[in-house]
């Protein structure tokens, strides 16, 4: 039987009859032991929205169908009228704003350029521009909203309060620029000369500037009125902790300063004096006891909060997680500490995770990504009682001194995401940030989100390739710790394993030499990376053919079907794509000569090199203490492209530069390896004029521009005529020529290509580029047989022009001699003196051409089979055929210049001229049978 509804109740009236009883029933709200009933306290709106929408549902006792008839029994309220809207608590949101934290300034006085960047300005923009949005009830701009802002009052920080993070010598040395009389060691570390006795004299201006730009002070500056600021700025973000933690307000905001995540236990630095969020976390965790045991702090600055850490790395109760950029340690502050391999240490450990950016420019789609995948999946296993954001806005876009792109809305959505945290508590305590307009939009933000209000629509989400590399490496690190992060596996500590780079280049090496008997070129010199052993194949006797091709490409890719729970890979389901190898085929098999260089992924180089790889920024330590392995395609030093440079500078020399290639070279660069090929054609003068040209695949790599730094403008010319620079459509190069409607010529002839990933862009121009190619040298072949052809004809008129004059000169000799020995009664025949000065030319010329066909044939001469000679490169396929050869050293040595490898069969090797300078000792070729 339906359930009739109360009076006053309108129940569903479908048109095909059914009847859905209506209204559900209220149940009954449990007690909360604790009396905090503003954030569940939701009213019942079904009797508004009813009549809103005119639900008409007349019982009929009939319809016995009914999905909820066995609701009838059941006891029915009578509902109040809701009110309009829908409240979700009570509480306002706090905000903590004191302008007194704006006395501490510079001493000196300082304008423009001059200004330091901690400007007591940027708290005064932040609550100006909350007071224009109506979030505040100020005087000058009233409030917008039925619940402004609740302001909570700030105080001084205590001694005992400050001591609960840092040393008592680092609260004396802040203390000692107040400019009161203390005992002796107070200033010990600043000033020693200034103590007189038990007590010294007031700081003057001078002497705080002085102070100031003390090395060790790193970034700070003083005034008398910093220290009262600096207790000033932590116990106002005591007392906003406090205030969420007693639900006076339901979140808040501090807008504070100085700011406090880099001030360390022992010592301020970084702008910071005191830790303003470090000390109130711990003050919360006294004072609210197991309600407030485990506190979740998050750092967005762009900087990582080396303060922080330190003062959390060992506590199991404190999870500390920054998304900085960290460019390998050398961004501030500089060091390993922020690495994502720090992750604390005793009791600690697996409660530090750092999210260290390899580079600057991230955006809203990287921090996103970062949020989704580590800060959020770790955050919520790790249930905290409260949250604390160091919320620094120097990542922000428009900041310069940050460098990266991240909005406001990113910002509102990061805070939103936060906000599912310990029951909605949250507090958000400013650091960083430097531009004035950037950190007010980014605060009114987080503001409006801590309101209520739905964070704003993200423009870009798309993570960048850095970003996703990053947050995989992040989670296998942080995957041990913790049971919602994949995959499981710990690579590190895999024994008896091998990188799987090096398996593939021996598989390389070894089909290769099936194939076309690529051997390997020795690298003879201390100075280039050993990471490059076995990194560099040629073709044998490449050094006698007519055109040459050397390839610097990447490491090839490995395609496979993760499952996402463990780093164990299924050999079944995994293919390796390496495109560049196409192209060495193509080459090989058109008869030219090969060198092919793989460029590892990361080079082990030596740390003397560059004092910045003390920082441990490497990915892993050999056992020799000065070598460290670097990625190549490292922003943030340049040791691995070194390295690149040296061997391409090396290869050139000892194993191009001795030998004649009368058809050309051409440069193949793919990847990052490609900079090694620019390095070299830019800064050598010599080399572009043997080539005929440079080919490069770019995928979201660097475009590496040639020019020559000595101001040959005939490089840069040059390179425009004769490249091929294929790049994905994703590169950001493309998008300066829709802003600027252009790119530069620097970059080469461009096209644009539909693929994305590198390897895919070498395998869907292949046919394009071989043709180009191709082209190329048949262009450079015309060129020199229109040369010799030149050269013959007038070494053909030379000797004639000669032999005539030798022939005059032999018969006038011949007459005076016969004059002189004959009684004078013979006279030669006209006609037979020409036919004898004749005859000598006629047979020379024949020998001579006959001579000249036979070289210019190329048979046992080692070039370029005839097919370069038609018009296309597929032609070219059917004439691939070479003469057999037999080859012997006599008296060979192994020298900077040599090329040894595996012992091949004498019948495959392609017939050779004798090598030339750099062979290492005499060779003899004869044809085989």
């Amino acid at each position: 039987m339906a359930h009739v509804p109360p009076p006053g109740q309108e129940g569903f009236n479908s048109s095909v009859g059914t009847q859905f009883p209506n209204p559900v029933p209220q149940v009954q709200r449990p007690a909360f032991p604790s009396g905090d009933t503003s954030m569940r306290e939701t009213p019942d709106v079904s009797t508004e929205m009813d009549n809103r929408l005119k639900i008409d549902s007349p019982s009929d006792e009939e319809s016995e169908d009914s999905l909820l008839s066995d609701t009838s029994s059941e006891i029915h309220e009578p509902v109040a009228p809701a009110k309009r809207g829908l409240p979700i608590s009570k509480l306002p949101t706090g905000l903590c704003y004191d302008e007194r934290m704006r006395y501490h300034a510079e001493v000196a006085t300082t304008t423009g350029e001059g200004v330091h960047p901690e400007d007591p300005r940027r708290i005064y923009y932040i609550y100006k521009e909350l007071c224009e949005a109506g979030l505040v009830d100020d005087k000058k701009h009233p409030p917008v909203v039925e619940m402004p802002l609740y302001r909570i009052p700030a105080r001084e920080a205590t001694e005992a309060e400050c001591r609960l993070v840092h040393t008592k010598e680092q609260y004396e040395q802040v203390k000692g620029t107040a400019g009161k009389p203390l005992n002796n060691d107070t200033l010990r570390h600043w000033e020693p000369e200034l103590m007189t006795g038990e007590s010294f004299a007031v700081m003057t201006d001078e002497e705080l500037i002085d102070l100031s730009d003390r090395q060790d002070m790193d970034s700070i500056y003083f005034n008398q009125l910093s220290f009262f600021s600096a207790k000033l700025s932590a116990g106002a973000a005591i007392e906003t902790c406090r205030a969420v933690m007693s639900r006076k307000v339901k979140n808040a905001i501090a807008v504070i300063r100085p700011p406090g995540h880099h001030a360390e236990i022992g010592r301020p630095m970084g702008f910071c004096l005191f830790n303003n969020v470090c000390i109130a976390s711990r003050v919360c965790q006294n004072d609210f006891g197991e309600h407030c045991r485990k506190i979740l702090v998050v750092d967005w600055d762009v900087h990582h909060g080396n303060g922080c850490q330190q003062a959390f790395y060992d506590d199991p109760n404190v999870l500390y997680i920054s998304l900085h950029v960290h460019m390998n340690g050398t961004f501030y502050p500089t060091g390993n500490e922020g690495d994502m391999y720090h992750c604390g240490v005793g009791a600690g450990e697996g409660r530090n995770v750092n999210i260290p950016w390899p580079t600057k420019g991230m955006g809203d789609g990287d921090y996103m990504y970062a949020f989704q995948n580590v800060v959020m999946p770790i955050a919520n296993e790790f249930d905290p009682d409260f949250v604390v954001v160091a919320a620094g806005f120097d990542a922000a876009a428009g900041d310069e001194l940050g460098g990266c792109f991240v909005s406001p809305p990113c910002y509102a959505h990061m805070t939103h995401m936060l906000m599912s945290l310990a029951g909605g508590r949250i507090a958000v305590c400013l650091e960083g940030g430097y531009n004035f307009r950037a950190i007010s939009k980014s605060a009114l933000a987080v503001t409006r989100t801590l309101m209520g209000e739905p964070p704003d629509r993200l423009q870009a989400t798309a993570a960048t390739q850095d970003a996703v590399n990053t947050v995989a490496k992040v989670r296998n690190v942080q995957s041990k710790y913790w049971r919602s992060i994949y995959p499981k596996d710990h690579i590190g500590g895999i024994f008896g394993g091998e990188r799987l780079h090096d398996i593939i280049r021996r598989y390389q090496a070894m089909h290769l030499y099936d194939k076309y008997k690529f051997t390997q070129l020795y690298i003879y010199r201390d100075t280039v990376s050993k990471s490059f052993d076995q990194q560099v194949l040629a073709t044998p006797n490449y050094e006698t053919k007519k055109a040459l091709m050397i390839i610097f490409h990447d490491s090839p890719d490995l395609l496979s079907a993760h499952n996402g729970l463990s780093a164990v890979q299924k050999p079944h389901d995994t293919w390796l794509v390496d495109g560049a190898q196409s192209y060495v085929h193509w080459a090989a098999f058109h008869g030219m000569g090969v060198i092919d260089i793989n460029v590892p992924e990361f080079i082990t180089v030596s740390t003397d090199d560059d004092p910045n790889t003390k920082s441990d920024f490497l990915s892993s330590t050999h056992p020799h203490g000065s070598s460290r392995d670097v990625e190549y395609a490292s922003t943030t030093t340049d040791l691995a492209r070194k390295e690149g440079e040296k061997l391409a500078l090396y290869i050139w020399e000892n194993y191009v530069e001795p030998y004649d290639f009368p058809w050309g070279i051409i440069l193949m660069g793919a990847g990052h390896a490609f900079h090694a090929i620019a390095k070299l054609v830019s800064v050598n003068d010599n080399v572009y004029q043997n080539l005929v040209g440079i080919v490069c695949f770019i995928s979201t790599e660097p475009i590496r521009p040639i020019s020559n730094p000595g101001g040959n403008h005939w490089v840069s010319q040059w390179y425009r005529n004769n490249s091929l620079v294929v790049v994905s459509g994703r590169h950001s190069l493309w998008k300066k020529e829709k802003e600027s409607g252009r790119v530069s010529k620097r970059y080469g002839r461009l096209v644009r290509s539909d693929a994305e990933g590198l390897n895919q862009i070498m395998m869907q121009h292949q046919e394009e580029v071989c043709q180009w190619m191709f082209d190329k040298v048949s262009q450079r072949k015309d060129e020199m047989s229109a040369e010799e052809e030149d050269a013959e004809d007038v070494e053909d008129v030379e000797d004639v022009e000669d032999e005539n004059a030798m022939a005059v000169v032999g018969e006038d000799v011949d007459v005076e001699r016969r004059e002189r020995e004959s009684d004078g009664d013979t006279i030669d025949d006209p006609g037979v003196v020409g036919a004898a000065r004749d005859a000598p030319r006629s047979g020379y010329a024949q020998s001579g051409e006959t001579g000249y066909l036979h070289s210019a044939s190329g048979a046992g001469n080692g070039e370029v089979p005839r097919g370069f000679a038609n018009n296309t490169f597929a032609a070219a396929a059917e004439t691939m055929t070479t003469a057999p050869m037999t080859l012997a050293v006599a008296g060979a040595s192994v020298g900077p210049g040599a090329r040894t490898g595996p012992p091949a069969s004498s019948a495959e090797y392609p017939r050779s001229t004798p090598s030339g300078a750099g062979a290492g000792g005499d060779v003899y070729m004869t044809t085989g049978p």
